[in-house]
């Protein structure tokens, strides 16, 4: 009988000292270096037609030319430029092209996102964060910034948790998988002229694109 409730209590505690150490690294590890171009965050991604994408002809910058896109603190204040404006690298056999704009018109209805593709990076935009993932030219293939929710503050200070991702193309699904090798969390492939965004909470939501950023999005509103 002691014997199981030393075991039990071991692993108790393991647990506890697990989730402990993961809520520290989530939550007040030093943040990643902010690499992304300041004249990106600084431009204002909502005067741009979305509909007139570039041309991946390859006569212009690659992928791996570009600063790595990430979010600034818990989230930019206003829809930075698109990180891959210069960049016309073509996509990369198995791909499908989810460039654009895109509005939720089910499951998370009013959810706007953009979507930005060149060679094999992607780059999605919403709600204050910024998920970067592919070749560049400051710092890892995966995401590294935060997931946007302010969860607490501590003498005025935000704070949200870390998160990293990549995103890999199965069969012209994208896919992203924590830290670049966990399971499948989020997935996105088109279906017709809609963007289907399925999440690990088990929600489906179709989008519908859209040329110009509304206006009531071009700020994130405050989440957590």
């Amino acid at each position: 009988m002691r014997t199981t409730v030393r075991i039990i209590a071991t692993i108790l505690a393991s647990a506890a000292v697990i989730a402990a150490v993961l809520f520290w690294f989530a939550f007040f590890s030093p943040r990643p270096p902010l690499t992304i171009d300041p004249q990106t965050l600084a431009g204002d991604g909502s005067l741009i037609n979305y509909c007139d994408l570039p041309v991946l002809d390859g006569n212009g910058k690659r992928a791996a030319d570009i600063p790595k896109g990430n979010t600034p603190g818990c989230a930019y204040e206003h829809f930075p430029l698109p990180i891959l404006r210069e960049c016309t690298e073509p996509l990369p056999e198995g791909a499908d092209d989810l460039r654009g704009l895109w509005l939720a018109v089910t499951g998370k209805v009013g959810h706007v996102e953009r979507i930005e593709q060149c060679g094999e990076r992607t780059v999605v935009t919403a709600s204050g964060i910024i998920h970067d993932s592919g070749p560049n030219s400051t710092a890892g293939y995966n995401t590294d910034d935060t997931e946007g929710m302010v969860l607490f503050s501590i003498n005025g200070k935000p704070y949200c948790p870390r998160t990293s991702a990549g995103m890999f193309w199965n069969n012209g699904i994208l896919e992203f998988r924590p830290f670049g090798w966990g399971p499948v969390v989020v997935r996105r492939y088109m279906d017709g002229e809609h963007l289907v965004w399925e999440y690990v909470d088990g929600s489906t939501t179709r989008m519908k694109r859209l040329c110009q950023l509304p206006e009531e999005h071009r700020a994130p509103a405050t989440r957590g």
